[in-house]
């Protein structure tokens, strides 16, 4: 009797933690629709790299689409970027998802997917941003968006790996040094 006691008290102290960072959800199950209205199978990039990026038309990060769309033509092989708009920031992105598109391809030559506007904090958070935003989902950390032009950075196999600030360039070695390995 002593020992289911300690046992069950064991359980209910210790930590919720997931030791073994393994996430609480597989990110490739989670819907997101393309710009388009399509929906967005996170599956295919299975095997590559993602880079999330929630973006903004109208921000002082914005040029960073050009460091993204020359992310994307040099690590295209093992590296998907997704593009997430969201106006949560200063409403930085007002545009419809025609003029979001046409900006992002008539200025930076944007090839790289985009995905339906969001929102990336708050009682609406879209599920894409709850799991990479909470470590209960993605079984490593928990973190917070900030502001435009935040960036998430997925395994190939699905792991979260690590989260980088409005600040860090999308071509920075914070980035790239992960690409490389």
């Amino acid at each position: 009797m002593k020992l289911t006691l300690l046992i069950l008290a064991t359980m209910l102290t210790a930590p919720l933690t997931n030791t073994d960072k393994a996430p609480a959800k597989d990110i490739y199950r989670i819907s997101i629709n393309t710009l388009e209205g399509e929906s967005l199978d996170l599956s295919q990039f299975k095997g590559k790299y993602i880079l999330f990026v929630n973006v903004a038309s109208k921000c002082g990060y914005t040029k960073q689409y050009a460091g993204l769309q020359e992310l994307h033509e040099q690590y295209k092989d093992r590296l998907a970027i997704v593009g997430v708009p969201c106006n949560q920031f200063a409403r930085q992105e007002p545009g419809t998802a025609e003029e979001i598109m046409s900006f992002c391809q008539k200025n930076y030559g944007v090839d790289f997917q985009m995905t339906e506007k969001v929102k990336v904090k708050g009682e609406e958070q879209h599920p894409l941003y709850a799991w990479l935003t909470r470590v209960e989902l993605n079984g490593v950390e928990d973190s917070k968006v900030g502001w435009n032009f935040n960036k998430f950075l997925i395994s190939p196999e699905g792991q979260y790996l690590a989260h980088f600030k409005s600040g860090v360039k999308p071509m920075s070695t914070e980035i790239t040094g992960y690409l490389n390995e």
